[in-house]
């Protein structure tokens, strides 16, 4: 599988800051100015419309030089998607988005730009579905996809806003033991939990976990493991070793 060029955030925003604001700089930093205009796809949207949460993007991305095309605008969305220098995909509701994204009929498009050397960003949702499947989001499936499979962009999944945090009185099953379900039902697999504030830089070649905040990471077999920002988890491509 050839290295994408991917930017995948655990959220969109932290708490007291406005939306992005911990993102635009690694933002203008992986696209740099190559890419004069994203595609923006905001079908993660539920109770916020995509009109709202395409006017949200369009402030920050046009504020650091960036123009905003929009999937939901565009007459033809597979052409829209072939003529994309970037493709942006917010969060929102993983189940919306992947059907969304089937019901345009761009789920193999938007692969196919990715794995040719469009950079992709995306956050919570959006990062979720650069994974094999949807599998690992927090998400409640309010609708039914077609599939759950996504981009597979990356052989590994994502756990977006991550917490180990087991609220007192809380009787139910804690995010680890989530993610010890599905690391148990799908051996070789491994499961990057993102912490708020974190995000993966795949590019060149490397995986690279910035951010403020360590992830937690999880597979079959093995107690999780704790990384720093700044590690290269470069393990994540070739998978675990015997």
């Amino acid at each position: 599988m050839p290295f994408p060029r991917l930017l995948l955030l655990s959220n969109s925003t932290n708490p007291g800051e406005p939306f992005l604001e911990h993102a635009l700089g690694f933002i203008r930093d992986f696209l740099g100015s190559d890419a004069g205009r994203v595609l923006f796809v905001p079908f993660a949207g539920v109770t916020t419309s995509y009109d709202d949460l395409t006017t949200a993007v369009r402030q920050r991305f046009e504020g650091v030089g960036y123009g905003v095309d929009a999937l939901h605008e565009a007459s033809d969305p597979v052409e829209a998607v072939a003529r994309a220098e970037a493709i942006v995909v917010s969060g929102g509701n993983t189940f919306h988005l992947v059907g969304g994204l089937y019901e345009a009929g761009v789920m193999d498009a938007i692969r196919a730009r990715v794995q040719a050397g469009v950079p992709y960003v995306g956050w919570s949702a959006g990062a979720n579905i650069a994974c094999p499947t949807l599998r690992t989001t927090n998400d409640m499936p309010i609708v039914e996809p077609p599939s759950f499979r996504t981009l597979g962009l990356v052989p590994f999944q994502i756990n977006p806003h991550y917490t180990d945090a087991h609220p007192e009185h809380h009787m139910g099953e804690t995010r680890d033991d989530r993610l010890a379900e599905f690391t148990r039902a799908n051996p070789g697999v491994y499961v990057v939990g993102l912490r708020e504030g974190s995000l993966l830089r795949i590019e060149g070649g490397t995986i690279r976990l910035l951010g403020p905040r360590p992830a937690r990471i999880f597979l079959e077999g093995r107690d999780p493991q704790e990384h720093a920002p700044g590690d290269t988890l470069q393990f994540l491509w070739t998978g675990p070793t015997p």
